[in-house]
């Protein structure tokens, strides 16, 4: 392990929003443990060309908040704002991540069925095997079911260094 992160630690308020996400703490929480795992590793960035970092979200419910409100205009019969529609995917911001940090590898997202860590952790293994990627900012994140940003951890895995 290179770097590892959470969010909340000690004396952490809720995540600064990110522009172009809204209503909902999902992505504020992913920008927020990632960044804070990066600089742990790098300072302020961005990575250098050529680093073939994947960034590798893993989130089991997704964006709950986001959902939740857009089904409920959908139910209403109200018409669902554009900034939903991109922000409903999680490869948005996991590559929003990226786009920051200038991460030249892949960008994958799971929802996984068993244990989130070591299907994570499988897929990272995948990735560095595979030549995928050097290293891998693994994201692991869950909202807590009222919407509220709830948890997040970062570890940042290069070749090698698996646990």
């Amino acid at each position: 392990m290179l770097a590892r992160a959470r969010w909340p630690e000690n004396g952490d308020g809720p995540p600064a929003p990110v522009p172009g996400f809204v209503h909902s703490g999902f992505a504020p929480l992913v920008v927020a443990v990632a960044d804070r795992c990066l600089r742990r590793r790098y300072g302020d960035g961005p990575l250098p060309a050529g680093n073939r970092t994947a960034v590798l979200l893993v989130s089991a419910s997704g964006d709950r908040a986001s959902a939740t409100h857009v089904r409920a205009t959908v139910a209403a019969g109200g018409r669902v704002g554009p900034l939903f529609f991109f922000q409903s995917v999680p490869n948005s911001v996991a590559g929003h991540v990226a786009a920051r940090w200038g991460l030249d590898g892949p960008v994958v997202c799971l929802s996984p069925t068993g244990d989130g860590w070591n299907e994570g952790a499988a897929e990272a293994d995948l990735l560095l095997y595979d030549g995928d990627a050097a290293q891998v900012l693994l994201v692991l994140i869950e909202q807590a079911p009222d919407g509220t940003p709830g948890e997040a951890t970062a570890v940042l895995l290069g070749e090698g260094t698996r646990q």
